[in-house]
């Protein structure tokens, strides 16, 4: 494993031990237990994209492995404007010894991985959210004690969220069930994928995706570099909601998982949302401890 791009790239075995460290690294912090393995090690982090989360957990990350993180926003770099960017991978890779990206345009994050010579990480694209779903998968096995034979239903927008959580729920051994409204289907090489997986289901059906699930997602109607679509997507998505009457579908236990910023009163109730506050906020916390995790495999 030398970067971490998407979620199809990955095997089965390199998710598990990604899970598997991250969990380590987590009761090593939680017990107090200093763990610099990467100091004297320096991270870029390119921020096309805003995120609080992103830039938070990275740079904290980063410093509990005795390492430091440098912030780069768009105003910082002239990629895009001027420089290509092969030219900026390969004067970063002189620098740095890892760069995380967060950007709009996947091809961007794969061309700094083909002309850079040092790890990349996707911090997110339009394409997938790879973090996110590894935070994602290690909480569900936290509150569920594994991932296999489990049912994963995700409700909403084809978009990142989805493809990355299909791919990452069918390698762990999970079934995926997927609802969204027509013309708003995950990526086409997400679905080529998935069709040739037992075990997956793409319908327009929201109680169909949800019924007998362990775990239940969501994401916002529009994401970012979509509010001019705001209008038009309510209008689609109406109907896509996680609500109490929806979750009748799925079995008691079932949890709730969004990656945040929630919209209370669009994709998910209020209601809903507060009852399971406590695994929508371990998810996020646990996007600290994958990302160390991912941080240590790629650049130690």
């Amino acid at each position: 494993m030398k970067h971490l791009l998407k979620m199809l790239d990955l095997s089965s075995e390199e998710i598990y031990d990604l899970l598997d460290l991250a969990d380590k690294l987590k009761s090593d912090r939680k017990q107090g237990i200093p763990h610099p393995i990467l100091k004297g090690k320096t991270l870029g982090m390119i921020f096309q994209k805003s995120s609080t989360r992103t830039r938070v957990s990275f740079e904290t990350g980063m410093y509990q492995l005795g390492g430091y993180a440098l912030f780069l926003s768009s105003n910082d770099l002239q990629i895009g404007r001027g420089e290509p960017v092969q030219d900026t991978a390969r004067v970063l890779s002189r620098y740095l010894d890892g760069i995380m990206i967060r950007t709009f345009a996947q091809k961007e994050v794969e061309d700094l991985a083909n002309f850079g010579s040092i790890p990349i990480i996707n911090g997110l694209t339009d394409f997938c959210h790879p973090c996110q779903v590894l935070a994602d998968l290690m909480t569900i096995r936290e509150f569920k004690g594994k991932l296999e034979g489990l049912k994963m239903a995700y409700i909403g927008d084809g978009n990142n969220m989805a493809n990355s959580l299909i791919v990452g729920g069918l390698k762990t051994g999970m079934a995926v069930s997927v609802a969204t409204p027509e013309a708003y289907e995950p990526d086409k090489i997400v679905l080529d994928y998935a069709s040739k997986q037992k075990d997956f289901n793409l319908t327009h059906d929201i109680k169909e995706a949800v019924k007998d699930a362990d775990v239940v997602f969501t994401d916002v109607w529009a994401s970012m570099g979509q509010e001019g679509e705001a209008a038009k997507r309510r209008v689609a998505f109406n109907g896509y909601q996680i609500s109490e009457e929806l979750l009748k579908f799925a079995k008691p236990d079932v949890m709730v998982q969004h990656c945040l910023p929630a919209h209370r009163g669009e994709e998910i109730t209020e209601a809903v949302f507060e009852a399971h506050s406590n695994e929508i906020f371990e998810e996020a916390e646990n996007r600290l401890h994958i990302q160390k995790a991912v941080m240590v495999t790629l650049m130690k």
